[in-house]
Parts: structure tokens; C-alpha cells; sequence
């Protein structure tokens, strides 16, 4: 082999390398799993976190509430609404079966908040009667409806605010998940349609995983 011929083949592997760390990155994020399977999943990892923006919310004690209040843990963020006539529904059920069959440890560190985009039907009272009937210990969160569009803007989950005039309105929206680390960044999505059998088998990994 001529020396040219071993630097093609040198700068091939390295080629190689650097592509296939880069996908790698950007599959996996900090080496959270294997890449393959979680995307199988529907879990999305983000190649750099993000930051979210400083909103106030409220909780459904009608307190003021701060993102910052769900830092310590992972937590599923979801963007609906209580009158949403088919994937809110559906989807709260599935998170409420996800958690009760998780592992204690991985339960245990892991938040499950439901953000409203209907601000004027969910106030804090009916939004937490509404959770409530789930009994999966869900967070509750409303409020004015440009900070809900901020937050909802900042991690990518699209709605389209609703003609509120009209009678029985319905809010278009997007039924993705947002995955929040215990440092309250965004570490990256999950998509619908939930698969819980594969979630099972991947977020007890994710949820232990070096912050």
C-alpha cells in the first residue's frame, strides 16, 4: 500500500469516527441509553439542553408557581386541556398507567405536569378537580395565556389559541411530551403515539442517568 493509500484510509476512519460520534451525540445526548431503543420509544434527547424561559404560572392552589419549583426531579411536561375531547384524555391515562408500573425509584423521580392551554375554562380549581379524577398525583399548571404561549413556544409544543367567543371551542395542539431534566432544562421529547410497554423499558435508564 502506498503512502497516499494509507492516508486515504486514515482520513476514512477518521471520518467515520467523527460522523459516528456526531450521530451519536445527537441521538443520545450524555450517553443516556442506547441511541436505537429509545428512539424506538419515542424519546427524542436533544444534542444541547435548553434553557426555559421565566415565566409565572399558577399552580392549582391558585399560588404563584415557578418553573423552577420542578427542579430536583425529571418531569413529563403535557400541553392540553380539560375539555380536549380526545388525546388529552387519552393521554393522561397513559401517563397515569406509565407511572403506576415504573420501578419505585424511577416513579419516585419522576414529576407528571399537565399544562393548560385553555386558560380561560381551566382555572385552577377546575383544572384540579379534572386531575384529580386520574389519581396519578398529576402538577396542574395555568395561567395567563402569553406566558403559556412563551413556555410553549420555548420547547417546541405548538398550539393554536382558540376563538374563545364561540360556543364548546376546541384548541389545536400538539400531543407531544416534554422531558425536563432535574436541573430544569429541556433534555428533549416524547412523541406520540405513546408506546408504554417500550417507555417502560427505556425511561427507568434515562430517570437514573448522570444529571
Amino acid at each position: 500500500m502506498t503512502g497516499v493509500q494509507k492516508t486515504v484510509v486514515v482520513m476514512t476512519a477518521l471520518i467515520a469516527l467523527v460522523l459516528g460520534l456526531t450521530v451519536n451525540k445527537v441521538l443520545n445526548g450524555k450517553g443516556e441509553g442506547d441511541p436505537v431503543a429509545l428512539l424506538d420509544a419515542g424519546i427524542v434527547l436533544l444534542p444541547q439542553s435548553r434553557t426555559l424561559p421565566a415565566v409565572q404560572l399558577s399552580g392549582t392552589d391558585g399560588a404563584p408557581f415557578a418553573l423552577q419549583q420542578l427542579n430536583g426531579k425529571w418531569s413529563l411536561l403535557f400541553f392540553g386541556y380539560t375539555f380536549c375531547p380526545d388525546i388529552c384524555p387519552t393521554t393522561l391515562a397513559q401517563l397515569r398507567e406509565l407511572r403506576g408500573k415504573l420501578p419505585v425509584a424511577a416513579r419516585d423521580n419522576l414529576q407528571l405536569v399537565f399544562v393548560s392551554i385553555d386558560p380561560q375554562r381551566d382555572t385552577p380549581e377546575h383544572l384540579k378537580q379534572y386531575l384529580g379524577f386520574y389519581q396519578a398525583g398529576f402538577i396542574g399548571l395555568t395561567g395567563e395565556l402569553p406566558a403559556i404561549q412563551t413556555l410553549a413556544n420555548a420547547v417546541s409544543i405548538p398550539f393554536i389559541p382558540a376563538d374563545t367567543s364561540q360556543e364548546n371551542y376546541t384548541v389545536d395542539h400538539s400531543g407531544n411530551l416534554v422531558l425536563l431534566g432535574p436541573d430544569g432544562r429541556q433534555r428533549g421529547f416524547i412523541r406520540q403515539p405513546l408506546n408504554n410497554q417500550k417507555l417502560l423499558e427505556q425511561l427507568p435508564g434515562l430517570l437514573s442517568a448522570e444529571q
